[in-house]
């Protein structure tokens, strides 16, 4: 009963269409979090305190070399350090601590490991040309973090204090950032149920940690166009599923597809849905195209917030943008592979790119579907709003552009 309680505590802090089996774009993920202490009702479970932070430092001759910017591969290197808090449903919230690096100590029947109970985020710190260093509007992330750890029925906290404690661990770990404006520190928050039961139900024990690798370019070719591989057997989300989530669950299952990708000569999935085989994500990434329209406007269309895709903060970030600038018209809805096809023959599919955290953004040069390969233009545009968003991300990542969006971290 003691778990149904909390059951339906949670239910109670989410929005009524999140409270259904279909997940719809009711959580306004942009609206900036409140400064304000949380109340109990809101937070059931409990918070931990940035201000109770405990700090254990990693012995002067474990500490590792920095690594060489220009041989950085995409999540092998770590820092010294990293980030735990612990959670019981008894006691609640542990006290947060930064630790030396190393393996997490979990029973061999954990949730996390049986169930997937699971999630993460991903974040990055950035080097500014006038030598602070700057997150990328880490509020956007914590909501999106506390939103599937509702999904997971996970504990909520009060994402200002977690905000803080990130703040703290890459202000400790900051020599780890590299001094280069195509480089950062990305941040890997995870959350994981540890409850040591099996029996897939409520995790009555929990723990938040977050990793620290400091990264180059995401893809090895480079920032070069890509080539997409579009398979409608497989498929990524579906309605009512949590395709819209940040959980482990739902990348590991997409590995064989994009081997199959590679096997085939193409680099990225193109992930379909439907018997109209809808466009939903590339990759890990939102997908975004800009074409002529029938009214011979540039229109940006990206596939709608419907439970099918990722809620991504590069997103958010792409489509306010280009509202701000007002050069395009801007479209959230569906667009399928059969309008796809007829933009290109029609030669009014301009530009084609994925856009995430760990990419940025991404250029789109093929797509090979049911044995045809479709040609995009993406690198032939003078002037791409593609190459537009890239530079003006970088400026605000980079300190070139003051932002609201770039949060000091000093």
């Amino acid at each position: 009963m003691a778990s149904l309680g909390r059951t339906f505590r949670l239910l109670r802090l989410l929005p009524a269409e999140l409270q259904t089996s279909h997940v719809k774009p009711a959580l306004n993920l942009r609206a900036p979090i409140s400064s304000r202490s949380f109340s109990t009702e809101e937070l059931p479970d409990g918070t931990f305190k940035a201000s109770d932070l405990e700090v254990t430092l990693t012995p002067p001759h474990k500490l590792q070399a920095k690594p060489d910017v220009g041989n950085l591969i995409f999540g092998r290197t770590f820092t010294d350090h990293m980030f735990t808090v612990e959670w019981d449903k008894k006691t609640q919230w542990g006290n947060p601590q930064i630790k030396p690096m190393g393996n997490l100590p979990i029973h061999p029947a954990a949730k996390v490991l049986h169930y997937a109970i699971e999630l993460f985020e991903g974040m990055k710190a950035y080097r500014g040309v006038d030598g602070r260093i700057r997150l990328f509007r880490p509020d956007l992330n914590m909501k999106r973090l506390l939103r599937g750890a509702r999904r997971a029925m996970l504990p909520t906290f009060d994402p200002n204090e977690f905000i803080g404690c990130i703040k703290k661990i890459v202000k400790l770990e900051q020599e780890w950032i590299p001094h280069s404006e195509t480089s950062s520190l990305y941040i890997r928050p995870t959350f994981i149920g540890t409850d040591p039961s099996l029996g897939v139900a409520l995790s009555n024990n929990a723990m938040l940690y977050v990793i620290l690798c400091p990264v180059g370019p995401y893809f090895a070719t480079g920032f070069k166009p890509v080539s997409l591989y579009a398979d409608p057997q497989y498929v990524r989300a579906w309605p009512g599923g949590c395709g819209d989530q940040k959980l482990g669950s739902n990348y590991g299952p997409t590995v064989f597809v994009q081997k199959t990708a590679e096997a085939r000569g193409q680099q990225q999935v193109l992930w379909l849905y439907g018997e109209d085989h809808q466009l939903t994500e590339v990759g890990t990434m939102n997908i975004f195209f800009v074409v002529k329209n029938d009214n011979g406007e540039r229109e940006l269309i990206t596939p709608p917030l419907n439970g099918l895709i990722l809620p991504g903060v590069t997103r958010f970030s792409v489509l306010d943008l280009c509202r701000e600038w007002k050069e395009l018209k801007i479209t959230e809805r569906t667009i399928t592979m059969k309008e796809v096809k007829q933009l290109v023959k029609e030669n009014r599919l301009l530009e084609m790119f994925g856009a995430g955290t760990a990419c940025i953004v991404c250029p789109v040069s093929s797509i090979t579907y049911l044995g045809e390969k479709i040609e995009i233009p993406t690198a032939e545009q003078e002037n791409p709003v593609y190459m537009k968003v890239l530079n003006t991300l970088s400026d605000i990542y980079y300190g070139k552009l003051n932002h609201p969006w770039g949060v000091l971290v000093d």
